[in-house]
């Protein structure tokens, strides 16, 4: 009798463990959209990279997992339009790329503003993200398109000048058309005869090829990935700088939603993200510039007289944006000041003083 009660009893309690429920993770689904194709660098990493290590954390818990569902190369946007695309809610996360956007983010353009200082994505990347962190402007700035803002990415080491025909000087650049896709037009307005043409890196290679233009603003990676050593050949070695060009955001609606155990996961890996891809692109900086080589292309280096000169015949155009941000309220003398002092304490000293008048 005692060894049936034994039995019976080790039965029932294990059909009461097996019929216990299981917690199961809840799903929480997640539209990722970018204009750009998958095989730019900051798209392909927010697959390898920033999903990935997403999942990984929410695993750790258990509580919550991922839907990710992708869409890029402008199968829901393209490139110029993710900021309206998140704004609308046609995606929840997207990578947008502020420079197209000089009017409604007119701080992203912190470092557009300020060339010829620091050639490090790393350095740059993380001066842009902590001013966003120290102080409103960037946060409202997206706030106002129902956003809400993540980290900064910087996902070049430094725009330099790619054109059809020789050059090697900044005066052979006078009377050319080069393509630029933002703030970093305004460069040239200290070149005489130099005509800036708006365009984004997929459309380059045609302008290149067509003659639309002479010349391209970009970076080695780029140029490596989208084959411009076949239609600009010959590139100027300027150093203009490394801009922060890609911001991580999240529809405000959507975000609203999400328990606080994912947007704390979201924030944590965006900023890792921000210092992953940066390594990356100073990681890929000197092979790129040797595949360019190695694909036909000749590499000529401005003369530190010549970058000083350009520089400083341009327009101040980072005293003209701190005027702009102190009309609509913000610090902005304050930030630029804050952001090239952070870049000089990393080791970067500008050849022009942005902040002077």
């Amino acid at each position: 009798m005692k060894t049936w009660i034994k039995k019976n009893l080790c039965g029932f309690a294990l059909a009461a463990a097996t019929a216990a429920p299981v917690m199961a993770a809840e799903t929480v689904s997640a539209v990722v959209i970018d204009g750009y194709p998958a095989r730019a660098l900051w798209v392909k990493e927010f697959t390898n990279f920033f999903i990935p290590e997403v999942d990984k954390r929410l695993a750790e818990s258990g509580n919550y997992e991922m839907n990710w569902q992708e869409n890029y190369g402008g199968s829901i946007v393209k490139p110029r339009g993710v900021l309206e695309g998140i704004q609308l809610g046609l995606g929840d996360i997207g990578i947008v790329t502020t420079i197209f956007h000089s009017s409604k983010l007119p701080s992203q353009g912190l470092s557009g503003s300020t060339p010829f200082i620091a050639t490090d994505a790393r350095a740059v990347a993380k001066a842009v993200d902590e001013i966003a962190r120290e102080f409103p402007s960037m946060n409202n700035e997206f706030k106002a398109q129902n956003q809400v803002y993540l980290a900064t990415g910087v996902v070049l080491d430094t725009y330099q000048v790619f054109c059809s025909d020789p050059v090697a000087s900044v005066k052979d650049l006078e009377g050319r058309k080069i393509a630029g896709a933002g703030l970093n037009l305004r460069y040239l307005e200290g070149i005489p005869g130099a005509a800036g043409v708006r365009g984004g890196l997929t459309d380059f290679y045609n302008m290149l090829q067509t003659g639309l233009v002479d010349c391209g603003m970009l970076w080695p990676e780029a140029a490596k990935t989208f084959n411009i050593a076949e239609v600009a050949p010959y590139m100027l070695r300027a150093d203009l700088g490394a801009v922060n060009s890609k911001t991580v955001t999240v529809n405000a609606d959507y975000w609203a939603t999400l328990p606080d155990e994912v947007k704390e996961v979201l924030q944590a890996v965006a900023i890792d993200y921000r210092d992953h891809v940066a390594g990356i692109a100073m990681d890929r900086a000197e092979a790129s510039r040797a595949a360019y080589v190695e694909g036909g292309g000749t590499i000529a280096e401005l003369s530190d007289e010549d970058r000083a000169a350009w520089a400083n015949a341009m327009p101040n155009i980072a005293k003209e944006l701190a005027t702009t941000l102190n009309e609509r309220g913000e610090a902005g003398d304050e930030m630029l000041s804050a952001y090239v002092d952070k870049l000089e304490a990393a080791g970067f000293t500008p050849i022009r003083d942005w902040s002077a008048e």
